[in-house]
């Protein structure tokens, strides 16, 4: 009759086990993500970056649908003085792993034209670095 008794307790003991192995390999992917994407934008030659606003998002541009091509944003002012601006993205919910993700930064005057435009491709895990060139209408 013990051995029917213990039978229950090591087979409880064993599905809670492997539920807590379960929860621990599902969670394990999402705490080795990092907490952010960072990078740094600069202009071409070194140059000053000009003011305006500076416009940095995360862009699939192999995906069609437009609405869903962006997957995280952020706006940075430039005053004008600084060489390199450093930046910092919160990923996206559900990032996608894709090969042609990248990072796009544009530079647009306060009263909304394009000045400059630079883009670089984004690997997990590293900074990003990307280059401003100036727009030519």
């Amino acid at each position: 009759m013990e051995s029917v008794v213990k039978h229950p307790k090591d087979r409880r003991t064993v599905l809670m086990t492997a539920g807590a192995a379960a929860i621990v390999a599902a969670a394990g992917p999402v705490a080795a993500q990092s907490a952010d994407i960072s990078g740094t934008v600069t202009f071409a030659g070194g140059a000053v970056i000009p003011e305006g606003q500076l416009e940095i998002y995360l862009e699939d541009p192999a995906i069609q649908d437009i609405a869903r091509r962006r997957a995280a944003n952020t706006r940075v002012v430039s005053d004008g003085g600084s060489k390199a601006i450093e930046f910092s993205l919160s990923p996206p919910a559900n990032p996608t792993g894709s090969p042609t993700l990248q990072i796009v930064a544009r530079l647009e005057r306060a009263d909304g034209w394009l000045i400059a435009r630079g883009s670089a491709r984004y690997g997990a895990g590293s900074p990003v670095h990307v280059t401003l060139s100036t727009v030519m209408y």
